[in-house]
């Protein structure tokens, strides 16, 4: 997750789940020796159980007996992605690209990629190629926002968001970054109505009770921004004791 400070407070990317792979059924580990269908298909299953190497082993497999399969290099490159080999997954990615230039898991992954690496130019490159071949594409959306905002253009960080919420209405992320964007610009009650929105969605995320805490701060409603930071504690979150001190200060109580 990326961070990013704003004065004296945290405000915190919220991204969605970023690597895109292709699934069906699962199947048992018994398989004909030269089925690259079945072979990718054990890929799958392992890269859901977290277990990357062995899905990448499978991977390989799959690629050996079936070089033409996009989707195959796509989940190799998801699998190194998950592992944070980001050179490799980029390379799995784009030779995805050369065998279906208008697969749009692919474009979007490389747009999330280039955008974790901080090339962010890159990173809208490859998304405004997914959303031309997939206009529906709501994530491509909020990775392209989350680029423009990392590159000082909450504007267009924002109209992102707002399409991205066009497309599916109940997405805490795509709330949760705009509200990232309005505090930004300093507009903070439209970030804390963001905040509360994406937080009636998904009550369980710690980092939007932090953002949320970290705007009231920033408007010196301090009890407001205690019981959201206190709320942020209670479900894990560890929140940077700078921030715990200069809230103690401002708000003269511990907690």
């Amino acid at each position: 997750m990326r961070n990013r400070f704003y004065k004296s407070m945290m405000i915190i990317s919220i991204i969605i789940i970023p690597i895109l792979f292709s699934c069906a059924t699962t199947q048992q580990e018994q398989i004909e020796p030269k089925d690259a269908k079945a072979y990718h298909q054990l890929g799958i299953t392992h890269m859901q159980k977290g277990d990357f190497d062995q899905a990448i082993l499978y991977f390989n497999k799959a690629i050996e007996l079936d070089p033409k399969s996009p989707v195959a290099y796509s989940n190799r490159g998801a699998a190194y992605a998950s592992k944070g080999q980001y050179d490799r997954a980029i390379t799995n990615w784009t030779k995805a690209l050369e065998i279906d230039p208008k697969y749009v898991s692919a474009y979007y992954n490389l747009g999330y990629t280039n955008c974790i690496k901080g090339q962010y130019d890159q990173a809208i490159l490859y998304l405004n190629k997914a959303l031309e071949i997939d206009p529906r594409h709501a994530g491509a959306y909020i990775e392209r926002g989350i680029a423009y905002r990392e590159k000082g253009q909450n504007d267009q960080a924002i109209s992102d968001y707002t399409k991205a919420l066009e497309i599916n209405p109940r997405h805490a992320g795509a709330y949760a970054n705009r509200g990232n964007s309005y505090v930004d610009k300093g507009e903070y009650d439209l970030a804390i109505s963001d905040y509360t929105k994406a937080l009636e969605i998904n009550p369980k995320d710690a980092s939007v009770y932090c953002n949320r805490g970290a705007t009231y701060y920033l408007k010196k409603e301090y009890d407001k921004s205690w019981k959201d930071i206190n709320k942020a504690q209670e479900l894990g979150y560890q929140v940077p004791p700078k921030y715990l001190d200069d809230l103690r200060k401002a708000s003269g109580r511990q907690k």
